[in-house]
């Protein structure tokens, strides 16, 4: 190690407002360590170096650097590293020890904004990548993988409505349909749009149209069902999602619509149930994480019987 790190290891202490004695207590050292360090005169053991480096806010490159800063603390140090790098792993880590503020009570207003920013930055980084990604998949066209192409058509229109662009897949979808009317998919993907617009009376009278053009396709009954439970239409909803399972059996999005609406109705018996048949679908198929989530669902309904 060089001169340059004993010297920025006195900079950031004095930076921080610490004396020797009270960096000395916190890295688990005695002060007479510590100074030896700032003399040159030896060396901490690398084990040591990122304590070191949390202490005085910094990474431990920043320790080799001449004229690098000392930060409030370690966490808005490595929230400078992600806005550089715009890396998932430095992300990650500035995440974790803002995590640690948090849970020690050990924050100020401006950790909670800067916080703040460094989700807000991710959410961009992470929206961004996601169009790319789906853009890719669209743009080889459904002669590629059909089924991918248009569950990545509907994951955009869900995205779209999480970033306040669903109106802009409305009026995509609705020149999809003009230019073919033939394809089943165009409208599934207009329900799915109109859906997430909150434009759901609309959403209705575009089901009713398709109904008479599509009647067995499983996807637009689960849609149709949808767009029922959320008008309150609830015969209508099961109805639609009862014939969708019957198209295809391998239709789960029908069941886990069933489940919720049965809670929302107050129906725990049928939702507990519900919860239990997938769970077993899932298991069966070899998808035990994804199992998980409604066997939970099922204990949570359980509990609520038993109140």
């Amino acid at each position: 190690m060089t001169k340059t790190f004993s010297q920025n290891l006195k900079r950031f202490r004095i930076a921080k407002n610490l004396t020797q004695e009270q960096a000395a207590d916190v890295l688990g050292v005695s002060a007479q360590t510590i100074s030896r360090w700032e003399c040159n005169i030896t060396l901490p053991d690398v084990g040591t170096l990122p304590q070191i480096a949390r202490l005085y806010g910094v990474t431990i490159d920043d320790l080799y650097k001449e004229n690098s800063t000392a930060y409030e603390h370690y966490a808005s140090r490595l929230f400078s590293v992600f806005e550089a790098s715009s890396k998932p792993e430095d992300f990650l880590a500035a995440d974790q020890e803002y995590r640690k503020l948090l849970n020690e009570g050990n924050y100020t207003t401006e950790d909670l904004r800067s916080y703040g920013i460094l989700q807000q930055y991710m959410m961009l980084d992470c929206k961004k990548k996601a169009l790319s990604m789906f853009d890719k998949v669209l743009k080889l066209g459904p002669e590629a993988d059909e089924e991918t192409y248009w569950r990545t058509k509907r994951q955009k229109i869900c995205l779209y409505s999480q970033i306040g662009k669903a109106e802009d897949s409305v009026a995509e979808q609705l020149q999809a349909i003009s230019e073919d009317s033939t394809e089943v998919n165009n409208w599934i993907c207009l329900l799915s749009a109109l859906s997430s617009a909150g434009r759901y009376q609309e959403a209705a009278q575009w089901l009713e149209k398709a109904d008479l053009r599509f009647p067995d396709n499983a996807c637009l009954c689960v849609y149709g069902g949808d767009i029922s439970r959320e008008l309150k239409r609830y015969e209508d909803a099961f109805a639609y999602w009862d014939k969708a399972i019957m198209l295809d059996a391998s239709v789960c999005d029908a069941l886990y619509s069933k489940g919720f609406c049965y809670e929302e109705l107050g129906e725990y018996v049928k939702a507990y149930e519900t919860w239990c048949q997938i769970t077993k679908h899932l298991e069966q198929q070899g998808f035990v994480y994804e199992a998980e989530f409604p066997r939970h669902l099922a204990q949570v309904c359980k509990e609520k019987m038993q109140e």
